[in-house]
């Protein structure tokens, strides 16, 4: 027995068994799929058209993949213009395995299973390129209870550990004070040095000043022996 069926606006000759690539349906993998819209029925000499469909008439099938189908291009040209346009297109496709008919109280099954093997697996085990099956995950390991002690200690270790730091930064504050006095030390010495140069400038001025009295009393030695030889 064969049937006519129609889906995406196309028609197929369908029979059990057989493999139908269709226009995208919904569904998971392994969805049952009935077809209602049977044109036309035949077993062996007898045929059934319907008008528009056959009364009674279906088609089952399973739901194998949904996936895109081949590429096709799409050429665009306006000659002595220089356009030229070049696009890529994937249909997107259901697989479908003809389960059975069912027509008039008669129904023709298939015997065979169904295999849920998408396209692009069998097409990597013809070149030798099968994945592996993904291994199943190992169940997590269970955490061990924390005690309530534990938790307490393991929440006050932080603060421990933050006041004996800073018991240990407070000393070095204190031991950096001598450096600042250190510091402000070295700033008498510049006193020392310009009371120094001050001491060595006054003998300086003092014997300037011997010279210039020495200078003025020659001149009234001389005066006086003036006046002697004249007398």
């Amino acid at each position: 027995m064969y049937a006519v069926i129609k889906t995406g606006g196309k028609q197929y000759r369908v029979q059990p068994g057989d493999l139908m690539v269709v226009e995208k349906l919904d569904g998971e993998p392994g969805a049952k799929v009935a077809f209602g819209d049977v044109l036309m029925l035949g077993d062996g000499d007898a045929v059934t058209v319907g008008a528009p469909t056959v009364d009674g008439a279906s088609v089952a099938a399973t739901l194998i993949e949904t996936r895109k189908g081949e590429k096709i291009k799409v050429f665009k040209k306006i000659r002595r213009q220089g356009y030229r346009r070049t696009k890529g297109h994937r249909q997107l496709e259901s697989v479908l395995r003809v389960v059975g008919i069912t027509a008039g109280g008669k129904e023709t099954k298939w015997d065979g299973k169904v295999d849920l093997t998408p396209k692009a697996e069998l097409d990597a085990r013809a070149r030798g390129l099968a994945v592996r099956a993904a291994e199943p995950a190992k169940p997590a390991k269970k955490a061990a209870p924390v005690k309530a002690e534990e938790t307490l200690a393991a929440a006050e270790a932080p603060i421990v550990e933050a006041e004996a730091a800073t018991e240990t930064k407070a000393p070095a504050k204190k031991a950096a004070a001598p450096k600042t006095e250190a510091k402000a030390a070295p700033a008498k010495k510049p006193a020392a040095k310009a009371e120094a140069t001050e001491a060595k400038a006054a003998p300086k001025k003092a014997a300037a000043k011997a010279d210039d009295g020495e200078k003025k009393a020659a001149p009234k030695k001389a005066a006086a022996k003036k006046d002697s030889d004249k007398a």
